[in-house]
């Protein structure tokens, strides 16, 4: 073989200059791929919605308007925050079923705490009963999870079994404490946590500088993750990839809050707050597609004299932005987080490794029941209610947006931010198909078919990464 043919055998294909980019930045391709999915759903649903309810959304639909996106948002919340809790569950090679009925157990214990223990007792909006009814559902939530640990560690029961048994008991505990009824209404401060009324939005001002803080978070984190490298003698990204970053993150950022401050409140409650704040409203002002509006002679235009309104952040979508973080710390930078993974990938060697196993999994379940007490206050607060089927389902979305960001049901591997945009995911399924009208059983067969193919995918992704 001649010389030329050695060296045109040896060398190497040259890389596209997109796997180039992806090794420089070092992005993870699957998350990419997820939110191309994502944005794929969110155009579909707002083309279609277009042609059967033109709006204003962005292909002339109802989804992408500000209006749903700031709903959307609100909504993911409550899934969002336990599915970052699933996904060291799963990590662990476990699985909790009875998160769903949890979820309504607390609930429903921390609105008749409210109602008709501490209200009667202290008074009717007294500081202590929205104070004791969140410490109740986080202290009741994560003593429920530690029991599901204790059960799974201790007395050797799978957590399948242990769980499925709180799927429906823990259902009957909430129906006998709400004796079958509604429990309403919350405490007026709790309900701020719920996102539901304005004093629970940021508005416009600090929504923005909110962005700006985390935008600079964003940066020195990046700065911080170079500088740690270079200790360590680690390898560098290229200095115009970390700054690519910088600018990708932060463009997200301040786009999700240029749509969110784009909101603008329903006529309806513009007009309770006027009457509340003793605010004049200008003569023939009318609702029009939930927009407050005034005449202009015989013009209809929007009100630029103050009583237009922006709702910005909301309280629940802060709340799982911070647990999202905190996780994420917990996950990636505690000793806890590296114990997790190391039981995950390989049981037997982490025990030999001199890991307690077992009170590692009543920790991980204690604070899965956790997040839930911190899901049951959103979810009660923001329906000013509490029912025993407050929480039904939720554990499949849960774990559908655990598996369908990236978790292997096999354990060992998972990502926090992947959980949360498998949260929005499965939210942003639901709301579309909600906003199309679909009954709710088609609604159901979607959701249930969306978890099977996450799976078929992550086995498809092992086996090639094998």
């Amino acid at each position: 073989m001649s010389e030329e043919k050695v060296k045109a055998t040896d060398a190497k294909p040259e890389k596209s200059m997109l796997t180039r980019f992806l090794e420089a930045t070092e992005l993870d391709t699957r998350m990419l791929g997820m939110v191309g999915a994502l944005f794929a759903v969110w155009i579909a649903f707002d083309i279609y919605s277009g042609i059967l309810r033109p709006n204003d959304g962005l292909f002339g639909g109802a989804f992408l308007t500000p209006r749903n996106l700031w709903t959307l948002l609100v909504q993911t919340s409550s899934i969002a925050v336990m599915s970052t809790g699933m996904v060291l569950v799963i990590v662990m090679r476990h699985i909790d079923l009875s998160i769903g009925s949890m979820l309504s157990l607390v609930a429903v214990a921390g609105a008749v705490l409210q109602v008709y223990i501490l209200a009667p007792a202290i008074g009717v909006g007294h500081p202590i009963i929205w104070i004791t009814a969140i410490l109740a559902c986080v202290v009741l939530g994560t003593a429920v999870g530690a029991l599901n640990g204790y059960l799974t560690a201790y007395a050797q029961i799978p957590a399948f079994i242990v769980t499925l048994g709180g799927l429906i008991a823990f259902s009957g505990v909430a129906f006998l404490l709400a004796k079958g009824v509604t429990v309403a209404p919350m405490d007026k401060t709790f309900k701020l946590i719920g996102g539901g009324v304005p004093a629970s939005w940021l508005g416009p001002s600090w929504s923005w500088m909110l962005a700006i803080l985390v935008c600079g978070f964003i940066i020195l984190a990046i700065l911080n993750g170079r500088r740690q490298r270079k200790r360590f003698n680690f390898a560098l990204r290229p200095v115009w990839a970390e700054a690519t970053l910088m600018v990708i993150g932060s463009t997200v950022v301040l786009g999700a809050t240029a749509v969110l401050t784009s909101y603008a409140w329903p006529f309806g409650l513009i007009k309770k707050y006027a009457l509340d704040n003793n605010i004049p409203i200008p003569s023939g002002i009318e609702d029009r597609s939930g927009d407050a509006i005034c005449m202009a002679g015989e013009k209809i235009v929007r009100c630029t004299d103050g009583l237009i309104y922006y709702t910005g952040f909301a309280a629940p979508v802060l709340i799982a932005i911070a647990v999202g973080v905190v996780m994420t710390f917990i996950a990636t930078r505690t000793r806890f987080g590296r114990y997790i993974y190391a039981i995950g990938g390989n049981p037997e060697a982490a025990d030999l490794a001199g890991i307690d196993t077992k009170k590692m999994t009543v920790k991980v379940f204690a604070l899965m029941g956790f997040l839930v007490g911190i899901s049951a206050v959103i979810a009660s607060a923001r329906l000013d209610a509490a029912t025993n089927a407050l929480g039904q389902l939720n554990e499949l979305f849960v774990i559908a947006a655990a598996v369908i960001g990236g978790t292997s049901l096999a354990g060992g591997i998972g990502t926090i931010y992947g959980a949360l945009l498998g949260a929005l995911m499965m939210q942003s399924i639901q709301s579309g198909m909600s906003l199309l009208n679909l009954p709710a059983a088609f609604q159901n067969i979607v959701v249930g078919t969306v978890l099977v193919f996450a799976v078929f995918v992550d086995q498809l992704y092992r086996r090639r990464v094998k």
